[in-house]
């Protein structure tokens, strides 16, 4: 039996024979073919002479050989088949080229063109001056647009060209006839003109097809949306106008299905919707109902035509689609909801259905997408504009046909679905309208808080008759809250997505540095403006409640009001601020810890901070000081709320602090650009300070000895600098000791010029001895430690 390696060399064998003559063949090719190059452009040149290649006699080998190696030798002996050249004209190709396209393709249409105006403006002549019986000049039009579709054809086979322009023409002629025909002599009725314009139609299309020129096109469709303007007499009835241009759309339709000739569906395209918008913007007529179905049912139906128009050829050719394919379709979407919201608008019923007529492009969109997908009739790309465009009539819907309160709740839940998708699913143009959305529904949230009625620009009081009343809302039962809350937990889904490591490594470094940042700096401010805004709901409506009319007899009823839900109001506030920001420390600190979010925490904590020593002490003290005089009050009580309220304050203060120092101490934070110690002991000691000496001006205010306060308030900082020396030796901190030293010399300027103008002997005995025995112990720590102290000194020094 023959074994493997005999049959491998036969088939070697057979192959060499094969490649020889190959080769030979190709040989006698290139030959045949510079011969016909040179008789073509040179026919006096002599004949060049051909050197036949030389083949290589390599002998089959009688080895086992792989057979993949077999390829590359044919395939090399195949490289080196003789190439020539085509033999360049004498003349010039510019010039040739110019001369040949003017000859050959410019002057024909040109001619045509010319020769459809001249009929055109014949034909108005006679209309005019009544040369001639209608019907003369409609067999006249008819037999001028045979005899030239008769000479085209005739033609065709030895000039292509000319007989596509001469076709195309004659078509032009044949449908703006019938148009007369019908629109300006009624010589035609309805059906029948509706059967020669689809009839011409067709005929065009195939034609075409046929020549497979887009000039026929061009001329024959395109070119007839002129013919109704030339003819035009000024009668307005445009219903036969969109009726004859949408046919010819229809054209233009079946030959998307074979041809992607783009200029034709710019043609198209551009000048239906330039005609329909003129007559739109000029003449139509938003009372009559006649127009409205006019305007509305032919913007649907050329929405409908370009749209398949622009898709239809992708999807039987399966091509991907370019960036122009995808503006056009945006275009022409957008054109007809604009123009059909427009319609609607206006409308006295239509008005009512803008929200539903928006969601109806959505599911038109939506049904093409969906079919194109499960057909698998194109590329993915088509099907992800289809959606985009669900996603973004959707979107737009919502605040058409909804409140404010809606929108927001949809546009986050859409926002956080879109994010998913588009982060999990790796589809960036997803994504990318996530952010889009986010910026969307936060920004119309923040309308609502601030148009709302438990927003920013709520109104502290509303006159209704001879009452004073305001909105009532439920605390954290009411719209603007529940619309904050999904706000808050589709960002919530948003971040964890965007925290997730698989996800997150699909995004590039630096738009992750954005996302990081923007993503939870919204959900953070939502959080906090949402409960922020509740408190100050309840404080506004409490104040409105509390209107007391004293005098009705005049135009406009006085009033009084409880002035300590003011107060009340923003203590509150404060306190609740220290509370959020100490919070969202713990949360940085034991579970986050995220240094950025860390910074930002402790600026913001210590900010409210001098929030509450400013402005909270000032509304603490109203508040004292309407507990002090409820003697005098006639309308309100003013119980030990008043006071004790401050001792709570102090407490979301002393949190505050506590959130600062685990951020300074767990060294969370490094690296910083300056020394947190030392900020936090400022900050820290300062707040105590001010605290402190608040507080002792309210308990003498309230024991009665107000004039006292003075002295007093300068033996308090006497005391509090000593400490802060005491301190600064034991923990061996230079500020303190530095901070203590300015504190008593603040205090001694204070006594000097401030305390002593109206103290009398025995007082300003007591403050002065007071004074001097601080600065006395302040001395002896200082001689006592200064081994402590200038010891550091000098370590600091060697450091």
């Amino acid at each position: 039996m023959p074994t493997n390696a005999d049959k491998i060399n036969e088939l070697l064998d057979k192959l060499e024979q094969l490649s020889k003559r190959q080769a030979l063949f190709q040989q006698e090719i290139s030959a045949i073919r510079e011969e016909l190059y040179a008789l073509k452009y040179a026919p006096d040149a002599e004949k060049p002479e051909v050197s036949p290649t030389p083949i290589l006699e390599t002998p089959a080998p009688k080895i086992e050989p792989p057979i993949a190696e077999i390829q590359p030798q044919v395939r090399q002996e195949a490289a080196k088949k003789p190439v020539y050249p085509p033999l360049k004209p004498k003349t010039p190709a510019q010039k040739s080229d110019l001369e040949k396209f003017i000859g050959e393709n410019l002057i024909n249409k040109i001619g045509i063109a010319i020769l459809v105006i001249g009929v055109a403006i014949g034909a108005k002549y006679s209309i005019d001056n009544n040369l001639i019986s209608p019907l003369t000049r409609i067999i006249l039009g008819y037999l001028m647009g045979l005899g030239l579709m008769g000479f085209a054809i005739k033609l065709k086979k030895d000039y292509l060209n000319l007989s596509a322009v001469l076709l195309s023409g004659a078509m032009a002629i044949m449908y703006f006839i019938t148009f007369a025909a019908y629109s300006f002599y009624a010589l035609l009725p309805q059906l029948p003109t509706f059967g020669l314009m689809l009839m011409f139609t067709i005929f065009t299309v195939i034609a075409a097809l046929n020549y497979e020129k887009v000039v026929i096109a061009h001329i024959g469709l395109v070119g007839a949306y002129a013919v109704p303007f030339l003819l035009s007499d000024g009668s307005g009835r445009v219903g036969i106008l969109f009726t004859y241009m949408a046919i010819i759309n229809v054209g233009i339709l079946i030959i998307s299905i074979r041809k992607y000739w783009k200029s034709l569906y710019f043609a198209a395209f551009g000048l239906t919707w330039l005609i329909f918008g003129s007559w739109f913007g000029l003449q139509y007529l938003q009372k009559s109902h006649y127009d409205f179905s006019l305007a509305f049912g032919f913007a649907c139906i050329f929405f409908l035509i370009f749209y398949t128009i622009f898709i239809a050829y992708k999807i039987v050719q399966k091509e991907v689609f370019a960036r122009l394919d995808i503006v056009l379709i945006l275009l022409n979407s957008f054109i007809y909801y604009g123009i059909g919201y427009k319609i609607l608008d206006a409308h006295s019923i239509g008005n009512q259905l803008l929200g539903l007529f928006t969601l109806a492009n959505a599911i038109v969109h939506f049904g093409v997408s969906s079919f194109i997908f499960q057909q698998k009739l194109a590329d993915k790309k088509l099907f992800y504009l289809g959606m985009s465009l669900v996603i973004a009539f959707i979107t737009i819907a919502i605040p058409v046909q909804l409140e404010g309160h809606w929108v927001v709740l949809l546009w986050s839940v859409e926002a956080a679905l879109m994010f998913w998708l588009g982060r999990t699913k790796s589809i960036e143009f997803y994504e990318k309208i996530s952010y889009v959305l986010m910026a969307c529904a936060s920004y119309c949230l923040f309308l609502n808080w601030v148009g709302g009625t438990n927003g920013i620009g709520y109104e502290w009081e509303v006159w209704q008759g001879a009452e004073i009343t305001g909105p009532q809302l439920t605390p954290l039962f009411n719209t603007n809250f529940l619309c904050s809350i999904v706000f808050i937990a589709s960002f919530i889904l948003i971040n964890y997505v965007n925290s997730t490591k698989p996800y997150a490594e699909k995004i590039k470094e630096w738009q992750l540095n954005i996302i990081d940042i923007a993503i939870p700096t919204l959900l953070i401010a939502a959080t906090y403006f949402a409960f922020f805004l509740e408190i100050s709901n309840y404080f506004h409506q409490l104040y409105n409640k509390t209107a007391f009319i004293i005098n009705k007899t005049s135009d406009y009823p006085v009033y009084v009001q409880n002035m300590d839900i003011e107060s009340y109001c923003n203590v509150w506030l404060i306190n609740y601020s220290l509370f959020f920001f100490a919070i969202l420390g713990i949360l940085n600190i034991y579970y986050l810890k995220n240094k950025n979010l860390g910074r930002v925490n402790i600026v913001i904590s210590a900010i409210s901070i001098f929030i509450f020593l400013t402005s909270g002490l000032l509304a603490l003290s109203l508040l004292r000081e309407s507990y002090m005089n409820r003697a005098n009050e006639l309308y309100y009580l003013h119980g030990s709320m008043n006071i004790a309220i401050r001792y709570i304050s102090y407490l979301f203060v002393s949190i505050s602090l506590s959130v600062i120092y685990k951020y300074v101490k767990g060294k969370y934070l490094e690296p910083f650009p300056f020394d947190l110690t030392v900020a936090y002991d400022i900050l820290a000691f300062g707040s105590i300070l001010w605290i402190i000496s608040t507080e002792l001006i309210t308990w003498i205010e309230m024991s009665g000895s107000a004039d006292s306060y003075k002295l007093v308030l300068s033996v308090l900082w006497g005391i509090y600098s000593l400490l802060l020396i005491i301190l600064g030796i034991s923990k061996k901190k230079k500020h303190l000791r530095i901070g203590a030293i300015a504190l008593f010399a603040l205090t001694l300027v204070k006594l000097f010029f401030y305390d002593i103008e109206n103290l009398n002997t025995i007082n300003k005995t007591v403050i002065f001895i007071s004074l001097g025995i601080l600065l006395l112990v302040i001395s002896f720590l200082y001689n006592k430690y200064k081994h402590l102290i200038f010891g550091e000194e000098e370590e600091d020094k060697k450091e």
